[in-house]
């Protein structure tokens, strides 16, 4: 029996192909490298150094599960967890309903609708690290403004960033001011809400809370499921604010999991722990996403689906 075997692939291309596709690959090789180098390299690495001890200076040292059944046992690994929950479960609804709310007000025909959309839009593109400056004037307990105020209202000045229940809820409300992104995507999604769909509830006899209920928030869910899914891996990324402005304190109560991760290595060079920890991080927001995704059928209306 006579049996035929299939040549390689680069021979049986013709010279033509055969050149274009050296050439294209050549022209994506910056890519290529960059992608190898700088992701796919340290990606791998890292996961091999969650298994090991690692200090950069001394060769890793394979321990196996050690650092994941550390990172059980670790108390401020726990508390930093319920830091990075808590701000994902109140701060980033809050931001997505703040950026909502006002992109549905600044979506009508206001005077000066462009002057107050640049005006809250403004907070998000300047640097974290002068904002976070400024926002530690601003919440000074001694001679801060926010102070000053309550003091002139007649009520007790308060240790907003030095107070175990309060510095959280603070950070929040920092957060806050920064939702002009969240507001321009929402923005984008109200222009793609059809203007007969709010004709058709307005002759049914719908009032404003109505229509934003039963028109424009059922239009807008793909934008939602889009800021809460991009909120919430923002939430375990969470870093300068209570780095610049806390430091992690009082007792560890605004420390979050980014700012533990780069305590462990870049402070104790434990490089191996903080790999452990940031892969735990990755299954975690890859879980979160999945179960994000698996629940929008539910709840997410697209247009085109009718």
């Amino acid at each position: 029996m006579i049996v035929f075997k299939r040549a390689p692939l680069m021979r049986r291309l013709t010279p033509r192909t055969r050149r274009g596709l050296l050439l294209g690959l050549l022209f994506i090789s910056p890519w290529l490298i960059r992608l190898v180098c700088l992701t796919a390299y340290p990606l791998l690495a890292s996961l091999y150094y969650s298994f090991t001890s690692y200090d950069i200076i001394r060769a890793p040292r394979w321990v196996g599960l050690e650092n994941y059944v550390g990172l059980m046992r670790d108390s401020v690994f726990r508390q930093t967890v319920y830091n990075t929950l808590y701000y994902m479960v109140f701060g980033v609804p809050a931001q997505v309903l703040t950026g909502f709310f006002l992109a549905v007000l600044l979506n009508r025909g206001i005077r000066f609708r462009s002057l107050f959309r640049t005006i809250f839009f403004m907070p998000s593109i300047i640097p974290q690290v002068s904002a976070a400056v400024l926002w530690l004037w601003l919440l000074q307990p001694q001679f801060g403004p926010f102070n000053y105020l309550l003091i002139k209202l007649g009520l007790p000045s308060q240790p907003w960033l030095s107070s175990l229940t309060l510095v959280k809820p603070t950070l929040i409300m920092i957060s806050l001011w920064g939702s002009g992104q969240v507001m321009v995507i929402f923005l984008a999604a109200l222009q793609d809400v059809p203007q007969h769909l709010y004709d058709a509830a307005k002759i049914d006899g719908a009032n404003w809370w109505q229509e934003l209920r039963h028109v424009t928030i059922p239009i807008v869910t793909p934008a939602i499921l889009f800021t809460l899914l991009t909120g919430s891996i923002h939430a375990f990324e969470y870093f300068t604010y209570p780095y610049v402005m806390t430091r992690g304190g009082p007792a560890y109560a605004s420390t979050f999991y980014p700012h533990y991760l780069y305590e462990n290595a870049f402070h104790w060079f434990k490089m191996g722990y903080s790999s452990a920890m940031a892969w735990v991080m990755f299954v975690v927001v890859v879980v979160f996403a999945l179960l994000l995704f698996g629940s929008s059928a539910r709840w997410v209306y697209y247009a085109h689906e009718g």
